[in-house]
């Protein structure tokens, strides 16, 4: 394989699999979007473009790969803000296909009406469509729910359907129509969808040589700009001390929008999605290992699993979209101050796995945040992975996300919390809050008026007092300082109500989806 920086002249194509045939593409800008090229190339207009910034769902689109055993996985994902390179080896579909999987091969002759979908079935019969604006995006979030479960062999509930269209807006039909679809579609004829011919294909395009792509820039023509898509660690490391000025693109779920609506010159990019290493999560030498490309919904996942109690903050994380093409490495190494992933991971002791070339190094979340947006990465180096003790696990972990919507928002603050008694006195505790500093951070004063002492409301009473030395957080748009402290210090008072060793609440009466009415 060549090392050589590519030309436009001479890069490689990119390649899919779309509408039952390879697709190659060139001469394409490396940030044109998915979206951009369906409507205006493709001619694929049934995708709709509404917010353009992952948000609506009005695009959302299914992406088809091949896993570590060679069997086809789907994902919904947003396609105003992926980028056309990270589609090469990959299958896309878009509502176009559905109704194609529906009719049978005997039934296309004599003028026969071709039938629909189950999915567009469904949201027929139960009148899940008024403008139809955002109906192709939820048939495709519907589509690859009726997949998922069609493969298991299972049947999803109310609550599953509307936790999977968590990242579909709809401002004129409702949502009650439109999960009636989504429980209806199970019950008529079953639709064809050929996914050994798909994974066919994309075994034969991961026979090719890995992505090096190269375009003019859209607004300077003279400059190239290039697209890198390493699939082994070790390639990553080369071109990541070679190109210390090339951005890394995981799931594009912020850098795209640094184009679509900053219209950000973002200049070479290295792509970590083909890198397989980068995705296992996997348990290792005691810990919970994460790699950087895994995706939001794999590594939420694998915490939930082993801390119930954080399903509520996974399923409130983003949208399912989102998580589907987000990794929680680019959550981390983004450093936002109100990012969901760093608080939870601080009250689990995480570190964060730093590679330059051959040499890794770990270094604990906290010390990885210098600043505002600043982190301890030397040039060169990036996030290999996020590695979780298992032995954090053992406290009772907890994590609360307050937002102005319930699903598909930013934080107000978010809080990671985990607790460990000896008797009823507390032997350790870890309180880390996102949206109350420059940074995420521990509450280190609250942390020492705990510690050592009876867990009892007097002391809850008191690490509320010492919160206020912790942070003096900033008002905006989001929520006034005021109220962060405020609810701050409610959540150690629930995070007591929880966990304190006399009558603490039970899981079904806390937890946001175990009380919400599913008759809606």
């Amino acid at each position: 394989m060549t090392h050589a920086t590519p030309s436009s002249a001479d890069a490689r194509p990119i390649r899919f699999y779309h509408r039952g045939a390879v697709v190659s593409i060139q001469g394409q800008h490396t940030t044109r979007t998915v979206l951009d090229w369906l409507r205006e190339d493709a001619r694929c207009t049934g995708t709709k473009e509404g917010c353009n910034e992952g948000d609506c769902g009005a695009c959302t689109v299914v992406l088809g790969e091949l896993d570590a055993n060679g069997q086809l996985q789907l994902a919904s994902v947003n396609a105003c803000i992926q980028f056309l390179p990270t589609l090469d080896g990959k299958a896309l579909f878009t509502v176009e296909d559905l109704q194609g999987m529906a009719l049978p091969a005997q039934s296309c002759c004599g003028g026969a009406a071709q039938p629909l979908h189950p999915v567009q079935q469904a949201l027929v019969e139960c009148h899940g469509s008024q403008c139809g604006f955002c109906t192709p995006g939820f048939a495709m979030s519907l589509w690859n729910t009726y997949e998922q479960h069609r493969q298991a062999g299972t049947v999803p509930t109310r609550q599953q359907l509307a936790d999977d269209l968590s990242g579909n807006l709809c401002r004129c039909t409702g949502y009650r129509p439109i999960l009636d679809a989504g429980q209806r579609m199970f019950d008529l004829p079953a639709a064809a969808f050929d996914r050994a011919a798909v994974a066919r294909a994309l075994q034969a395009l991961a026979q090719e040589p890995a992505l090096a792509y190269g375009a003019a820039h859209h607004a300077a023509s003279e400059r190239t700009d290039h697209f890198h898509a390493p699939r082994t660690l070790e390639d990553l490391a080369r071109l990541r001390l070679e190109q210390p000025q090339a951005r890394l693109l995981a799931g594009s779920t912020d850098i795209g929008l640094w184009v679509n609506k900053q219209f950000r010159d973002v200049g070479d990019l290295i792509y970590l999605g083909g890198v397989r290493e980068l995705r296992a999560v996997e348990e290792r030498d005691g810990a919970l290992w994460i790699g950087a490309g895994a995706t939001l919904e794999q590594a939420w996942a694998a915490l939930a699993a082993r801390a119930p109690a954080l399903t509520d903050v996974w399923l409130r994380f983003a949208s399912t979209p989102i998580r589907h093409a987000g990794t929680m490495g680019g959550n981390v190494a983004n450093g936002s101050p109100i990012g969901d992933s760093p608080p939870i991971l601080m009250a689990l002791d995480a570190s964060v796995e730093l590679r330059r070339g051959d040499a890794v190094r770990r270094l604990p979340l906290p010390g990885f945040y210098l600043d505002y947006m600043k982190n301890a990465l030397q040039e060169g180096e990036f996030v290999q992975a996020i590695v979780v003790p298992l032995a954090a696990f053992a406290r009772q972990v907890r994590g609360y996300k307050v937002s102005k919507r319930f699903d598909c928002d930013i934080s107000a603050l978010c809080a990671g919390m985990a607790i460990a008694l000896d008797d009823e006195t507390v032997a350790s505790v870890r309180l880390a809050y996102g949206g109350m500093a420059a940074t995420v951070r521990r509450a280190a004063h609250a942390e020492a008026a705990l510690l050592g002492r009876p867990w009892t409301e007097d002391s809850v009473r008191a690490a509320q007092q010492a919160l206020a030395q912790d942070f003096q957080p900033l008002s905006d748009m989001r929520a006034s300082s005021a109220y962060r402290l405020q609810v701050a210090q409610n959540l150690l008072l629930r995070l007591w109500l929880e966990t304190r060793p006399s009558q603490p609440l039970d899981a079904g009466s806390t937890s946001v989806f175990s009380v919400m009415p599913h008759g809606v």
